[in-house]
C-alpha cells in the first residue's frame, strides 16, 4: 500500500507538469527548494510560495505546453525525474529531485536548462 501512495504521487507530480499547472506543482515543494530555471541564477533554499510563483511566471514567460517524461530512478529516499518542458517551438530539460518527507514524495529541487 505505501508504495502505490509514492507511486500515485510521481504520477500526480508528472501529470501536473503536463498540464502546466505550477500551482499543482507547488503542492509538492518541500517547505525550502532549490531552483535553477533557464539563464537565471539558482536560488538555494527558496520558500516554497516563492518557488511557485516563479515556477508559474516562468511557464507563462516561455509559453510552456507540457511536459515529456524521458527519465526516472530512485535511489534510497531520493527521487529524480529528467524530462523535457515542451513550449512553443522548442524544449527545454527539467530535472526535479524529490525525497521522502512525512510519508509523501516533495520536490527538493527543480532545475530547467
Amino acid at each position: 500500500m505505501t508504495s502505490f501512495r509514492f507511486q500515485a504521487d510521481t504520477d500526480a507530480i508528472v501529470n501536473a507538469f503536463k498540464a502546466a499547472d505550477a500551482q499543482e506543482i507547488g503542492r509538492y515543494f518541500d517547505d525550502f527548494v532549490d531552483v535553477k530555471l533557464l539563464d537565471k541564477d539558482e536560488v538555494k533554499s527558496m520558500g516554497r510560495n516563492q518557488a511557485t510563483l516563479a515556477l508559474k511566471a516562468f511557464f507563462a514567460e516561455n509559453g510552456v505546453k507540457g511536459f515529456e517524461k524521458v527519465s526516472e530512478r530512485e535511489l534510497g529516499n531520493t527521487m529524480y525525474l529528467a524530462g523535457k518542458l515542451l513550449t512553443k517551438g522548442k524544449s527545454n530539460n527539467i530535472t526535479v529531485m524529490l525525497r521522502m518527507k512525512d510519508g509523501r514524495k516533495q520536490i527538493i529541487t527543480l532545475r530547467i536548462s
